[in-house]
This record gives structure tokens, sequence and C-alpha cells, in this order.
């Protein structure tokens, strides 16, 4: 949930990843009219691009694992049914958009390890994560969403996410980043065990930081003692 920026000025927005396809979530026109943006939105679209001028996803039904089990979802009732490990994700963030934290809190194992790498530890367990998200929501306003650009879908147990922020549909400064989970079945729901978040940085050193790193690899080689600092 990193957010880091010292610029108010909007960048403009690179190339986006392509879009996900899903022949039943996903509508694709190849006309040149221009998008209408919607006033409502929605945290799981994907941005168009010039050679997909017109490709939107449609905001998913929430429905949590208690309601599939119920039959109070799409699902019949079958209590062995779970989310996905994507479904779970895209769960997480639409209810960090929303400020839902109760949704969230389910989806959060009690024993969850999550690092965000501009914090120097991680927040072990549910409720200092919890404690983490409600300053997160309580210094971010509605407008500020998260939008997923592409997630793996193959793996239940771990899920890769690439994401942006866009502030009332407008690509947010210095706010691209990738996040990585790993979910278990617990008391007969999928949660989410393990996340780090990884945020694109403000300063950007490029061919620098390799000189950065072969210095430290020359030192280490130089005096292998240094290794016990690391």
């Amino acid at each position: 949930m990193s957010l880091i920026t010292n610029s108010t000025t909007l960048l403009q927005p690179s190339t986006p990843s392509p879009p996900l396809l899903h022949p039943h979530r996903i509508s694709i026109s190849t006309h040149s009219t221009p998008r209408i943006r919607s006033r409502r939105y929605n945290p799981l679209r994907v941005s168009s691009s010039p050679q997909n001028p017109s490709a939107t996803i449609a905001e998913p039904e929430i429905v949590t694992q208690n309601d599939e089990a119920n039959g109070d979802g799409d699902g019949d009732g079958d209590k062995s049914k779970l989310l996905s490990g994507s479904s779970v994700v895209r769960a997480f963030y639409t209810g960090i958009n929303s400020h839902e934290l109760d949704s969230v809190e389910e989806l959060i194992a009690q024993n969850c390890v999550y690092e965000d790498l501009i914090f120097s530890q991680p927040f072990v367990g549910r409720k200092a994560i919890m404690e983490f998200f409600n300053k997160f929501i309580d210094n971010i306003s509605k407008e500020l969403q998260f939008v997923i650009d592409d997630i793996s879908e193959a793996d239940s147990s771990a899920v890769g996410v690439t994401w942006h922020l866009e502030w009332k549909g407008r690509p947010f400064p210095f706010s691209k980043g990738c996040s990585f989970y790993r979910l278990d079945v617990l008391n007969g729901k999928r949660q989410i065990i393990y996340g780090r978040d990884s945020v694109e940085p403000f300063f950007k050193p490029g061919e620098t930081a390799l000189v950065g790193i072969r210095g430290v690899a020359w030192l280490l080689q130089r005096f292998p003692k240094l290794a016990d600092w690391l």
C-alpha cells in the first residue's frame, strides 16, 4: 500500500500492460470512438491503449466466501467451494478502494505477514496489518484508486499482481507497483498468509545503482567478514 511522492504534477502514463483477456468479463470494440469515462470508479478497470481503444472490465459483484458456502452467491451452496486466489486478491483491492475494511479483514489470515518495502520491518499478524490499513485509508481519499494492470490466475496459492494508482481516473505520479501474495485455506476460507508490496521509487538512479552494487560486491570479496553485518 505504498505511496511516496514529492510531486503534485501528474505524469503522462507509460504504455500500459495489455489488458487481461477473459471471455466472460471483457468486451472489446475496435472502433476509434473515444471511451467515455464513468463517474463510478471501477477498481478493476483495465486502462485502454491506442492498439485496443476500448477495453474495459465489468465491475464484479462482490461475493464473499461465506456467501458462496451458504448458496447466496453464484455458487451452488457447496461448502467446499472456495474463491480462487486471484479472486481473493481482487476482493482485497476492492475493499481497500471502497474503504470497507471489514471485507478486507476476513481475507487476511490471523498470522499473516505483510511486507511493504518502504518500511524497515514487516507487519506481523492481522491486528497489526489492519491497523496499518486503517491509517492508510484515513490519509487517502476515495478518489485515489488502485487499478490492477495484470494478475496471475493459474495458481491459487501464489498470486502476483501489477498495479498503479489513479486520481479521479488519471494516473497518479510515481505510483506503479507490483505485489505478491501467498494464500492458504484456513477454516474453510482461502486467506492471504503473506504479502509483499514494491512501489515505483521517486528517485530513479538508473545505471548508478549498478555501480553501487558492484562496489558492495567488491567490498564483500575483499573483506569477507563484512558479510556478517548483512
